[in-house]
């Protein structure tokens, strides 16, 4: 079985969201004996040993063109009356790639990893001459047009135009990719469920989850000091829905945090950093580290993870992340969304700062709810988040057989 992956980004090494999700993909059906193939946009040249190494560790053929730059794709875009998402991520090259590719080689499945390649698949006359036409699979991953949605709620007039227009135009397109391809996913039931209320005659969506590599991320040997507060977010620091919910936290509870221990850290762990976050090191206890080579020694110094999410599609690795290593989250119900986990029992929900200091309190003061919070949250990804799990719906959606909604 051959299988093509058009992906939005060289989908090595698996360290941050999309990435991480598409690298366990080919991983899981390379494993499972089928011969991969990706191609793949690049903006930086550093990113060419990226594709060698899935060449020579997982894939039978990889190629890769460098997207053009912003100020030339993003208006190319506006005269065309596309998603700027999808001309962004749009290079005559590597369609020319594509389709030279695709005229050599059978492919028995051709899979997308976000609603921009499908741009590779539309423009493809090769494809559209073929006598025998490959399954033709979209990992949506996110509603990403309600993110859209969301950027406009909270943005100047302007702005708002201009994230009101990729919204509507990006949630036609979605319509149009479902009602092309034999079989879409979602990285969440909520997600399916969400996308429907658009497109309530697709019938072709499924959920397909992330999971967690227990090799990399586990509870520390030695167990955590929890007599003051010591907090971790972690992720791509100049990533919108990140920088809203680093900067609502800092500014709106890391003040009554120190007022009530004053020895209270908190670590902002990712890269790309922007100024906003980098300014945030001047306040007492905050540390912002940027790139970092491994960041499993951030969630074992911790003992408090938060994810305070205003902006947000999808679920949030990070806290299946924390899961694994046994370190208990406060999260906004937005940060919790889409994961199996149960306030109170092993997640802690917060609408508001005062929810936030609350919980805290809690963990902080009660060692036997500390430790309950933490197992508990371990066990979940014990029974729902293993890759092989996951991924048993999409190994059938690449051999023409039926899958659920939901797994049980």
């Amino acid at each position: 079985m051959r299988i093509l992956i058009l992906a939005q980004r060289v989908p090595y090494p698996p360290n941050k969201g999309e990435k991480l999700r598409t690298f366990h993909q080919l991983e899981f059906l390379q494993k499972n004996g089928a011969q991969i193939s990706v191609l793949a946009p690049h903006v930086s040249d550093d990113e060419k040993l990226y594709f060698a190494t899935l060449k020579q560790d997982y894939c039978e053929y990889v190629a890769t063109k460098k997207l053009s730059s912003k100020a030339i794709s993003l208006p190319l875009g506006l005269l065309k009356n596309q998603p700027l998402s999808v001309a962004n991520f749009y290079s005559k090259a590597l369609q020319s790639d594509f389709d030279q590719l695709i005229s050599s080689k059978h492919f028995d499945t051709i899979m997308c990893s976000a609603s921009s390649m499908a741009e590779y698949i539309f423009k493809s006359a090769t494809l559209k001459s073929m006598p025998k036409q490959p399954k033709l699979i979209m990992d949506f991953m996110d509603v990403d047009s309600d993110k859209w949605a969301q950027y406009a709620q909270n943005s100047n007039l302007i702005m708002k135009q201009v994230y009101q227009r990729e919204q509507r135009l990006l949630s036609q397109y979605e319509g149009h990719i479902a009602k092309a391809f034999d079989a879409c996913f979602f990285i969440t039931q909520a997600e399916v469920n969400l996308y429907k209320t658009s497109h309530p005659n697709d019938t072709n969506i499924y959920a397909i989850e992330n999971g967690i590599d227990s090799k990399l991320f586990f509870p520390p040997s030695q167990p955590r000091e929890v007599a003051d507060p010591s907090f971790l977010f972690a992720g791509v620091m100049d990533y919108p829905p990140n920088i809203d919910a680093v900067a609502w936290f800092i500014d709106k509870v890391w003040d009554q945090i120190l007022a009530r221990w004053p020895h209270a850290k908190f670590v902002i762990a990712g890269m790309n950093p922007t100024e906003k976050i980098r300014q945030y090191e001047q306040k007492t206890g905050i540390q912002v580290t940027g790139f970092v080579e491994d960041i499993k020694p951030y969630f074992d110094q911790a003992n408090i993870f938060v994810a305070p999410f205003r902006i947000a599609r999808g679920v949030q690795n990070k806290v299946l992340q924390a899961f694994a290593c046994e370190l208990p989250v406060i999260a906004t119900p937005m940060g919790a969304e889409g994961i199996r986990c149960q306030d109170g029992e092993d997640i802690l929900t917060a609408n508001t700062p005062h929810d936030f200091i609350q919980h805290v309190e809690r963990l902080i003061e009660d060692p036997s709810f500390y430790g309950s919070i933490g197992r508990n949250a371990l066990n979940t990804i014990k029974t729902h988040y293993s890759w092989d799990s996951i991924l048993q719906p999409l190994l059938k959606l690449t051999q023409g057989k039926s899958v659920h909604e939901e797994r049980s």
